[in-house]
Parts: structure tokens; sequence; C-alpha cells
């Protein structure tokens, strides 16, 4: 006979209280707003949700509850994010087995079609641009497949090109794993994860060759990098659609 367990003790994960959580539409819109990695007040997140300050008062107390985001206080205001990266790739996977939501105006057309291009999850570039990325990156032999199912390894030679880069691969090893990758949720193939794909986005960033589009998550290329991604690793957006505004 087995040893009794304390009343209390949990021996399962609570799917069905997550899952509950992120159920609602206007919770969902919160968290994908938040997606990018920063944090926003709940003025912010109110709108993206398309509810009132009170309304959504109650939805952050629940995601926070949840364990789903966590609450930074800076004088009077405060601000939200999520947990951690994990639930950033937990909304990929599940868009990925979500049907989709039909576009019903031309703003929102427009933001979806942005963010099909290139966004942010929430540190890493996602999109066909992150896709793009991470195939050249195959392709040059700065990555190599390992025997991991989510995780590549960095080539002798791919770590002096990404040194050259300003991307030090031996300063982004941490809790996450260095290399990792997340299989995009509209392209069905990977783009850049972990710690590497935080630190080559945010380099991409310093140098201009990205930037920060006025709709929560959505990224855009500039013409220097365009060139510059071209030139230093290949990447080429011959069948990508027209840079679109937000």
């Amino acid at each position: 006979m087995g040893i009794p367990l304390e009343p209390g003790t949990a021996v399962e994960a609570d799917i069905a209280g997550v899952a509950a959580a992120i159920g609602d539409p206007s919770r969902t819109r919160v968290l994908l707003a938040l997606a990018g990695g920063r944090a926003l007040p709940a003025s912010a997140l109110a709108g993206e949700a398309g509810v009132s300050a009170s309304t959504v008062s109650g939805h952050l107390n629940r995601l926070l509850d949840a364990k789903l985001l966590t609450v930074e206080r800076d004088g009077r205001h405060r601000y939200y994010r999520l947990a951690t990266p994990e639930v950033a790739r937990t909304l990929e996977w599940l868009a990925r087995i979500a049907q989709p939501v039909p576009v019903r105006t031309l703003r929102r057309s427009t933001r979806a079609a942005a963010l099909l291009r290139a966004r942010l999850c929430y540190d890493h570039l996602a999109g066909q641009l992150g896709v793009a990325v991470m195939a050249a990156l195959l392709d040059r032999g700065v990555l190599t497949p390992s025997d991991a199912d989510t995780r590549y390894l960095v080539s002798s030679g791919g770590r002096a090109e990404l040194a050259a880069f300003g991307v030090d691969v031996s300063s982004v090893a941490g809790r996450r794993p260095s290399v990792r990758y997340c299989l995009d949720w509209a392209e069905r193939r990977p783009h850049l994860a972990g710690q590497l794909g935080g630190a080559l986005a945010a380099r991409l960033f310093e140098l201009d060759w990205v930037r920060r589009g006025r709709a929560r998550r959505v990224v855009h290329l500039t013409d220097a990098g365009r060139a510059g991604l071209r030139d230093t690793f290949g990447v080429t957006e011959t069948t990508w659609p027209p840079e679109l505004a937000d």
C-alpha cells in the first residue's frame, strides 16, 4: 500500500484552470497584447481588449491568479507583463490548433497582414521574417540540428559569424536553452526562439534593421535591415508581400 498524500497535495497540473483563464476572448486579447514582451498599463490593455477600465481590472486579476501575468509598480502606476516566456510560447502553440477569427474591418485586415509578415513572440522574431532568418541560419550552417526535438546547435563557424555580427553565443546561456525554436503558428515552419533568438532580435533593433510598429507586436523591416540581412545572412524576401503600414 502506498503512503497516503496529505490533503491539498498537488499531483496533477490544473490545465482546465489555465485554459479557463485564457479562454475568455477579452483575456486572450490582453495576453496577445503582452506577447511582444513589453509591460503595459491597464488602460492600454483595456483598449486592446475593447472593454472598460473596470472590466479589464477583473480580467487582469483573473490572469494574475492563474500565474499568467505579473505586475510591476512604478509609483502610483501598475504595469502588467507575461509571467514567463513560456506563456507566449503556449499562445503560439494554441494558435496552431485554433480556428482563424474572421477579419471584418480594413484596419484589422491590415494589422493581421502585418502580424503575419513580422511580429515579436515575446522577445524574438516570428512571422515570415522570423522564419526567413531561421531558414537562412540553417542554410549557412550557422545552426545545425541536434538530437533534441526543439533544439539546434551553433556550429563553430556559426559562433564566429554571430560574434562578428555582435551576438556572443557564450553570453546567452542561461535558464532557457541557448538555441531553441518555436513552430510558427502561421507559417508552420520554425522561427528562432530561446536566449539566442532574443539576443539576435535585440541586435537587429540595436542596428535599426527592425523597428516596432504602432500596433502591438508588429515589427517592420527597415531598408537598412533588408540590405543588411541579405548581405550578412543571405536572407531574401522574394516571396514576401509588400511592406504594410500598421
